[in-house]
């Protein structure tokens, strides 16, 4: 039977880490380059990474600036509120590497 895939590779920086209970989110910024008007321009996108387990143990000792490798599945969620369905698609990662720390993080 063939396998259905849907996943995201991010490589990037923290912009910050948020420990919950049970769940570790991260905020991680990558960069996208485009041209406009024959100009290169760089945007960045910000991912909201969801952690669990061993993985948001990692995450939680990666520091704003640190240079990340996450790699995970892509989630759709949906819920309802005040009668409309909200839907959102959740990046839940299954590893967590600091490929390199910011200078603010070197102890």
């Amino acid at each position: 039977m063939p396998r259905n895939i849907a996943e995201f590779r991010i490589i990037g920086q923290v912009g910050g880490v948020d420990p919950k209970d049970k769940v570790t989110y991260v905020n991680v910024a990558s960069n996208y380059n485009r041209q406009v008007d024959g100009e290169w321009q760089e945007d960045t996108h910000w991912n909201r990474v969801t952690c669990f387990g061993k993985c948001a143990e990692y995450a939680q000792k990666a520091g704003k600036g640190d240079m990340v490798h996450v790699t995970g599945r892509i989630k759709q969620t949906s819920y309802e509120r005040e009668g409309a369905t909200i839907y959102g698609t959740d990046l839940v990662a299954d590893t967590f590497s600091v490929l390199n720390r910011s200078g603010a993080n070197e102890a």
